[in-house]
């Protein structure tokens, strides 16, 4: 991996993390309506979960049904071409969405990779179990070494 090389040359990203209590796959389009509501149901919840202490997401008034689309579609693009990895969590009984992890470039040479996740309120007793099985994942399928989990 060189320096301006989020994974290596050839690496196939893992396509999906399974739990007894979610399942993971890359996010895209075909999620929008669910992830939208998802979000949505729960700005104030997200906001104050570890590692969006910041601020910046989600949007207080949220944001329209396009252009959630219009994100979705960024962040299938960035998997697509290794720029960053984003996963819709499902609930593995009916396949809703119930929250969301971003697999980015960190912006301090400290570390590989920024890790971030949150779920629903209505969810909220996951967040820990998520937070930790996709810490667990790292180590094992991906080829980072130096995890920010963004205070986890």
């Amino acid at each position: 991996m060189t320096s301006n090389d989020f994974v290596p040359v050839g690496f196939e990203p893992p396509s999906s993390l399974v739990t007894a209590h979610f399942h993971l796959e890359p996010l895209g389009p075909q999620h929008n309506e669910s992830d939208h509501a998802a979000w949505m149901s729960s700005i104030e919840h997200i906001r104050a979960t570890v590692g969006y202490s910041d601020g910046n997401w989600p949007p207080p008034d949220g944001m329209t049904l396009e252009r959630n689309l219009e994100d979705l579609r960024r962040h299938a693009d960035d998997f697509a071409r290794g720029k960053g990895f984003t996963f819709t969590v499902l609930d593995p009984s009916d396949h809703d969405v119930i929250g969301c992890v971003y697999l980015y470039p960190s912006r301090s040479e400290q570390w590989d990779v920024t890790v971030q996740s949150w779920v629903r309120a209505d969810r909220s007793e996951l967040d820990e179990a998520l937070a930790d099985a996709v810490a667990g994942w790292l180590v094992t399928d991906w080829p980072w070494r130096r995890v920010e989990r963004c205070g986890r």
